[in-house]
C-alpha cells in the first residue's frame, strides 16, 4: 500500500514518516512517498525521513519526487500539507490584519481567509489530479484553514475527502490519558466546525466521563482546557477546541499577539531558516546523529512558544531558546503523532476494518441539526472497512449555535468568494465573521490580501 505526503519538504515530514513507520505492519504500508515543489527541501527532510526509516529497521520504501503525477500514481491514501506562498505569506496574513486592528491567526479571522485563498485552488488541483490517476484513493486534508479547504473540495465534488485535525480529538486523548486507557476505549461526541468544535461527552466502558473531569481542576489545568478559566468551562458544560481562545478572549489575545515582538509567522519563519541552514551546514548523509539532534531540538523549541500568550506556565518566544537545546538523537520514540496520528488512525480502520471512533471535517448529512447537508463539519465519526459516517448528534445548544452558524455563513461565503474571484462576496464573508463584522475593515482587508497573493490569487473582480 502506498501512502503520499504532499508538502514532503515540510519541516513535519520526517514526524509524519516516523509515525506511519510504527504502524506499518498493521495497514500493511509498503511506501511513503514525500512530493514537494521545493527540490532542496525535499532533499533535507526526505533525508531525515529515510534516516529515521533506517534506524528504526523499517522495510517500507521512502520515495521523494517533486512530479505531482509520479507521487499520486498509484496512491491508496494522500495526505495534503502544503503553505502555499510559504512562511513568509502567513507573515503578510498576520501583519496585514494586525494593522487593521484584527486577529492575523492562520486560520481564524481575516488570516484564515488570506490562507484559504492561496490554499483552496493549490489542493483543488491536487484532487483534480488524483482523481485522474488514482480515482479510489482517499485525500486527507491537514492544509490549513482545513475546514474551509475541505469544504471547497467538497462543494467542487470530490466525494473522497476529508478534513484532518488533531484538535478534534484533544478532549478524546485527553480523557485517554487521565483514566490510563486506550484512546481507542473513549468514545467521544464533538460537533462545531474546524478550530470551533465543542465535545460534550466522552464514554469509557458505557460511562459518561467527560461531565466529572469538567469538574476537577487538576484535569483541567494538565490539558489545553487550561487557557480558559474553570468557571467559563463549567458554564458552559463542554470540552472546548483550543482555538475558542479567540473568541472568548478576543480583544486579550489580540493585545498579547500586538504586544510581542515577532507574530507567530515570523517566529516559525525565522526558526525554519535556521534550521534549514544548521541542516544544510551539517548534511544528514555527513552527520545523521548531529542532524536529528538539531531537527528534534527544532520541535521542542516551537512547540514550546505555541499560543505561549495564553498558557503562563510557557516560555516568551525570545525566552525558549534559553530554555531548550539538548535533544536526544533517537527522540522520534517519543514524539506525539499530531495530524498524523489522525490519518493512521483512518487507515489503520479502513485496512484492518477494526472500528474507529474519531472527530473529522466531513459533510453534515444530517448529523447535526440545523446546518445544511452540504456543509462540511467537524464531527464525531465511525471510520470501519465500509468508509466515514458522521455519528448523529442532534440540536447543538443555543450559545454554541450561534456561533456555528455565524461562522458557516462566513464560510459558505469565502468558499464561495474563491470560487468565483469576487470581491464584493469576500467582503461579506469578513462582515460575517464575528472577529471583523465591519465594512471599514472588510473592504481593505480584502484589497490588500488579493494584492499581497496575487499570484496565487489571480484576477478578482
Amino acid at each position: 500500500m502506498k501512502l503520499t505526503l504532499i508538502g514532503g519538504g515540510g519541516v513535519r515530514a520526517p514526524l509524519f514518516v516516523a509515525s506511519a513507520l510504527r504502524r506499518a505492519e498493521r495497514s500493511g504500508l509498503t511506501e511513503i512517498c514525500l512530493h514537494d515543489v521545493d527540490q532542496s527541501k525535499l532533499e533535507i527532510f526526505g533525508g531525515l525521513a529515510r534516516e529515521i526509516a533506517l534506524r528504526m529497521q523499517s522495510p517500507v520504501r521512502i520515495s521523494a519526487t517533486v512530479t505531482a503525477e509520479k507521487a499520486l500514481e498509484g496512491a491508496r491514501y494522500v495526505v495534503t500539507t502544503v503553505r502555499p506562498g510559504g512562511e513568509d505569506g502567513r507573515v503578510k496574513d498576520e501583519r496585514i490584519a494586525l494593522s487593521h486592528g484584527v486577529l492575523g491567526q492562520e486560520t481564524t479571522g481575516p488570516g484564515g481567509f488570506a490562507m484559504a485563498l492561496r490554499s483552496i485552488p493549490v489542493i483543488t488541483e491536487y484532487a483534480r489530479l488524483l482523481k485522474e490517476v488514482s480515482p479510489d484513493a482517499w485525500l486527507f486534508n491537514f492544509t490549513n484553514p482545513a475546514g474551509l479547504v475541505a469544504q471547497a473540495l467538497s462543494d467542487a465534488g470530490f466525494d473522497r475527502v476529508v478534513g484532518i485535525c488533531d484538535g478534534a480529538n484533544a478532549a478524546q486523548e485527553a480523557v485517554a490519558q487521565k483514566l490510563g486507557v486506550a484512546v481507542r476505549d473513549v468514545q467521544t461526541e464533538v460537533f462545531g466546525l474546524n478550530h470551533l468544535s465543542f465535545t460534550r461527552s466522552a464514554v469509557v466502558g458505557g460511562r459518561e466521563v467527560l461531565q466529572e473531569l469538567l469538574d476537577d481542576d487538576a484535569f483541567l489545568a494538565e490539558t489545553a482546557q487550561r487557557i480558559f478559566d474553570p468557571s467559563i468551562i463549567r458554564r458552559h458544560r463542554l470540552w472546548l477546541n483550543e482555538y475558542l481562545y479567540y473568541f472568548y478572549y478576543a480583544e486579550k489575545a489580540l493585545g498579547d499577539i500586538q504586544a510581542d515582538a515577532r507574530t507567530r509567522g515570523e517566529e516559525v519563519r525565522d526558526l525554519n531558516r535556521t534550521l534549514i541552514a544548521e541542516l544544510s551546514a551539517i548534511g544528514v548523509e555527513r552527520d545523521a546523529d548531529a542532524a536529528l539532534s538539531a531537527y528534534f531540538a527544532y520541535e521542542q523549541r516551537r512547540e514550546a512558544t505555541y499560543m505561549h500568550y495564553a498558557r503562563p506556565e510557557a516560555p516568551s518566544m525570545e525566552d525558549a531558546d534559553r530554555a531548550i537545546r539538548a535533544v536526544s538523537a533517537h527522540a522520534a520514540d517519543g514524539v506525539g503523532e499530531g495530524y498524523a496520528g489522525v490519518a493512521l488512525n483512518i487507515i489503520d480502520a479502513m485496512e484492518s476494518g477494526a472500528e474507529c471512533h474519531i472527530g473529522l471535517n466531513v459533510r453534515n448529512g444530517d448529523a447535526i441539526d440545523g446546518l445544511r447537508p452540504d456543509d462540511v463539519v467537524e464531527v464525531s465519526c465511525v471510520v470501519g472497512r465500509d468508509g466515514i459516517k458522521a455519528k448523529k448528534i442532534g440540536a447543538m445548544p443555543e450559545a454554541q449555535a450561534q456561533l456555528v452558524h455565524n461562522i458557516k455563513r462566513y464560510e459558505r461565503l469565502a468558499v464561495r468568494a474563491i470560487a468565483e474571484r469576487r470581491k464584493d462576496l469576500a467582503v461579506e464573508a469578513l462582515v460575517a465573521h464575528p472577529l471583523v463584522l465591519s465594512y471599514s475593515r472588510a473592504e481593505p482587508l480584502v484589497e490588500q490580501y488579493i494584492a499581497a497573493h496575487q499570484p496565487f490569487a489571480g484576477e478578482w473582480r
